[in-house]
């Protein structure tokens, strides 16, 4: 809905510079409104044009520099109706209304301490003294100003990313980019809306060298998990299939089921087929905190388990996570080097943000994975890179940005 919106507001006569702030542009799990902030020397066309976009449905507030919408559109679906402001600056105010508007609060009050240490005042016009203006053209050069290396909107919580701008040790952020392929994906074997040549198709579209499929095991029966004589069928199309394709190859994975005792899902040597293993819980989510903990890490402890999947099984706005204590699962999967998947389905976005920068400080790999159910959904995986960056992982904490020989290789060396 953001996007819509942006895309339309770009197209307005007279508007300089455009972008999303507040929590839609930190890309925090959960946003309460879009706000927008464009640059124009006449605001006042701008605000008539927004208030009547195609997507509003009612006008709160029409102003002179803001306006607010309650904005509507269909996304999968399913309506999304969220309250939208669009403010309007000079195109010289542009850059302090950006970073003050982006937040997050805490943030903000950082900055403008190293603005008053100077002798300076910082706020949403302007940075500089009554005597003197420090001229910004953009938020890379406030940062400049205040000491500081450019903040990516992603880590701008204060969770000790201005410690590291001044001492120049923020990460290069892991970028969309960077995926070279991704393993946690359905087909229509199990729940999945499509076959596995379409879906490897997509991925192929997408730019990526490998897909992963791991559709469901054995025991999920409500999303036609997979007996052992149908896996083997799987795999004998994913061999034709790869030996009829170009520029994509299929992986042999398989999300199994964590079992209430934390066993997998199959045998040791039907698991030994896989290229690798997915586990993750889909039952019995109200076992007691201790009880599910120890769950997950008797299955962290098994030989075949590569990455442990979406970790908590929340569905954001919907579902609470099962209760789980993360930072022992964090620990057990660091004792036996296993990976944790950032589950990128908007829904999900599990691994949260916050355990994924702590299993980066644990060594941990992190996969970020889609968790398609058709072709469509493939692209999710972006939502997973913006978790990643707010973790603060650079491109070699991400497994799946390695090129397809590198995975091959460290794959079979697991097993």
């Amino acid at each position: 809905l953001a996007e819509k919106l942006l895309e339309q507001v770009r197209a307005m006569p007279g508007v300089l510079r455009l972008s999303a702030c507040g929590s839609l542009r930190r890309r925090r799990e959960t946003v309460a409104d879009i706000d927008l902030l464009a640059s124009a020397a006449d605001a006042k066309p701008i605000m008539d044009a927004f208030v009547s976009l195609p997507q509003a449905i009612q006008v709160l507030g029409h102003g002179e520099t803001k306006s607010s919408i309650n904005a509507a559109m269909h996304v999968d679906g399913e309506k999304v109706v969220l309250q939208a402001d669009l403010r309007v600056v000079t195109d010289e105010q542009f850059p302090f209304a950006l970073a003050y508007f982006t937040g997050s609060k805490q943030h903000n009050i950082r900055m403008r301490q190293r603005a008053i240490e100077r002798g300076w005042s910082l706020n949403e016009y302007s940075l500089g003294s009554e005597e003197k203006l420090i001229p910004c053209q953009t938020e890379e050069d406030i940062y400049a100003a205040l000491g500081l290396d450019y903040v990516e909107p992603e880590l701008r919580e204060d969770m000790g990313e201005i410690e590291a701008a001044e001492a120049k040790k923020l990460p290069a952020l892991v970028v969309k980019d960077d995926i070279r392929g991704v393993f946690h994906n359905h087909s229509k074997y199990s729940d999945g809306e499509a076959t596995l040549e379409e879906m490897a198709l997509a991925a192929k579209k997408l730019g990526l060298e490998y897909f992963g499929i791991g559709d469901h095991s054995q025991s999920l029966t409500v999303a036609r998990g997979m007996p052992p004589s149908v896996v083997r069928k799987q795999w004998a199309e994913i061999d034709a299939v790869n030996a009829k394709l170009r520029g994509i190859r299929i992986l042999k994975g398989i999300e199994s089921d964590i079992l209430e005792d934390g066993s997998l899902d199959y045998d040791d040597e039907l698991l030994a087929g896989f290229d690798y293993v997915v586990g993750s819980v889909h039952s019995l989510f109200n076992l007691p905190e201790a009880e599910q903990t120890e769950r997950v890490c008797r299955a962290l402890a098994h030989p075949r388990l590569t990455m442990l999947g979406h970790a908590t099984g929340r569905l954001l706005l919907k579902r609470d996570g099962y209760k789980i204590d993360l930072d022992e699962v964090l620990k057990t999967a660091a004792k036996h080097g296993k990976m944790i998947e950032i589950n990128a389905h908007p829904q999900r976005l599990d691994l949260d943000w916050i355990h994924v920068k702590r299993a980066k400080a644990m060594g941990i790999p992190i996969v970020i994975n889609p968790d398609a159910h058709s072709t469509g959904e493939l692209a999710l995986y972006r939502f997973g890179v913006d978790v990643a960056r707010r973790g603060w992982l650079a491109k070699d904490d991400v497994f799946n940005t390695r090129p397809l020989a590198e995975v091959m290789k460290e794959l079979e060396r697991r097993k």
